[in-house]
């Protein structure tokens, strides 16, 4: 049996993200890679967050929320616009993806997958903390890349 694994061809786990991806550039998310999705999963949750926001913001800065992922699915490709997986708001107030934008220093931003035993159905308005709700008791496999981006 194979372990949920994520990568991403534009960066390597605890690498640089390059440009690109920040907000204040093309603001698109990386290309991810999914692997070992287990059998028991019938779908698949996102999370990208930057912890290091929380002396500048406050808070643990969400920047992409997406769940019910099919878990057939094997890569999230470059700007991604799912339309079989629903999109929560980040922390900017808008739905999808919004890239690293440090406003001190370097950042480590999370991308975290996350393997459910079931869909989780919540809707568009949900936040990261009803997606940790939903998800308390129903993960079967998790799996984590890091990347960093400067200020």
């Amino acid at each position: 049996m194979s372990e949920l694994s994520l990568s991403s061809p534009a960066f390597g786990d605890g690498e640089r993200v390059p440009d690109e991806y920040g907000y204040a550039e093309r603001n698109v998310n990386p290309p991810l890679r999914i692997g070992g999705v287990p059998d028991a999963a019938a779908a698949l949750v996102l999370i990208v967050d930057d912890p290091d926001a929380r002396e500048p913001a406050g808070q643990v800065w969400d920047h992409w929320l997406v769940w019910d992922v099919d878990p057939d699915r094997e890569a999230v490709p470059e700007d991604w616009s799912p339309a079989e997986a629903t999109e929560g708001q980040n922390d900017f107030g808008e739905h999808g993806y919004g890239g690293p934008n440090p406003p001190d220093r370097e950042h480590t931003y999370r991308f975290r997958l996350y393997a459910v035993e079931e869909p989780l159905g919540l809707p568009p308005s949900a936040d990261k903390e009803d997606l940790i709700d939903a998800m308390t008791g129903r993960i079967v496999a998790k799996a984590r890349i890091d990347g960093t981006y400067p200020a």
